[in-house]
């Protein structure tokens, strides 16, 4: 997706619908003249609420609109007719988005369905009719509720990606080149630091038609959860992939020392990262021989699988594929 449209961020303005006012009305008809009360409830306010939709990749479409407003209850009716409720206002969002109220910054819920439907902002209660006040001390009760006022806070939708497997690494470790040559996702790619500055998704084909997502997350940097480099902005969506596949290039001074820092900076981050599967891929195989490779292997850690691939010459992305697969289904 072209970086410009993607929009992981929103604060929006939401008020919610008032609830409609409760009837004072009296039952009147030719043979009953002086009939009892029968007014009607008012209608609920309308709820600002997000439905899930898994054709959405992006909160783009809310960018630019700050304010939300949901449609207020009808007053209620003689023969204790009910007001209509108040229109809701429905905010289609990607799964994976996260609602939290801005003031205190507490999370509200997550969408991770499609189709899911969570209410952001709730209306107000209509009011009651007066038929409900009858008593055997006062049979003509001649006052209603009001509705109840409409609430207006305001929000923030955050999106986290939702992807099988995570691409982890430092600027320039190849990770864009890798999701072009395994999807139909086109990347932007370049030798040098922060290529991509968006995430970016894509399909990978699996035997016997199978597939999963894969998700090429921007460069993380030593201290990276201080707020270093791109910071902390695209570290959350990491959180929601299922495998996470570190990516180092073969050429690096110190494979090792990278994958630490790496691994450090999801620690930093949260904790919870370091307890999903992962593998670690070494990037542009194509530049060493045998020998190096046999060498790179001995230093490596031994707590994490590894292996060597080149996106140029296509060695080892089948190996790679097959692994990745394996633990996906674990």
């Amino acid at each position: 997706m072209a970086e410009q449209n993607f929009v992981d961020y929103v604060k929006i303005c939401c008020r919610s619908g008032s609830g409609g006012r409760g009837s004072a009305h009296f039952h009147r008809d030719r043979a009953n003249p002086k009939g009892g009360p029968d007014g009607g409830d008012g209608g609920r306010g309308g709820h600002v609420v997000l439905r899930g939709n898994a054709q959405i990749w992006t909160l783009l479409h809310l960018k630019y609109r700050k304010h939300v407003i949901a449609g207020d209850g009808m007053p209620g009716g003689a023969s204790r007719k009910t007001g209509a409720d108040g229109k809701d206002e429905i905010l289609e969002v990607p799964v994976g988005t996260v609602a939290k109220d801005a003031e205190t910054g507490q999370i509200l819920f997550e969408i991770n369905e499609d189709g899911q439907e969570s209410i952001l902002l709730d209306g107000g209660k209509g009011g009651l009719g007066n038929w409900h006040f009858k008593s055997a001390t006062n049979q003509s009760p001649r006052y209603a509720q009001p509705g109840i006022s409409g609430k207006e806070e305001w929000k923030i939708l955050e999106l986290k990606l939702l992807a099988d497997v995570g691409l982890v690494g430092f600027p320039n470790a190849g990770k864009s080149t890798l999701l072009s040559v395994l999807s139909a996702a086109k990347p932007k790619t370049g030798n040098y630091p922060f290529t991509t500055l968006t995430p970016n998704l894509g399909i990978v084909s699996y035997r016997e038609h199978k597939s999963f997502i894969m998700a090429d997350i921007p460069g993380i940097i030593e201290k990276a959860h201080e707020g270093k480099g791109l910071g902390v902005r695209f570290l959350k969506h990491i959180e929601r992939n299922s495998v996470l596949l570190f990516v180092i290039s073969a050429d690096s001074e110190n494979i090792s020392k990278e994958y630490n820092i790496l691994l450090n900076e999801l620690k930093m981050y949260n904790p919870e990262l370091l307890h999903k599967p992962r593998l670690l891929g070494i990037s542009k195989k194509d530049l060493i021989d045998d020998e190096l490779q046999g060498l790179i292997s001995e230093e490596l850690p031994d707590q994490i699988n590894h292996i060597f691939f080149s996106a140029a010459t296509m060695e080892g992305i089948i190996e790679l594929k097959d692994t990745l697969w394996r633990l996906l289904a674990n």
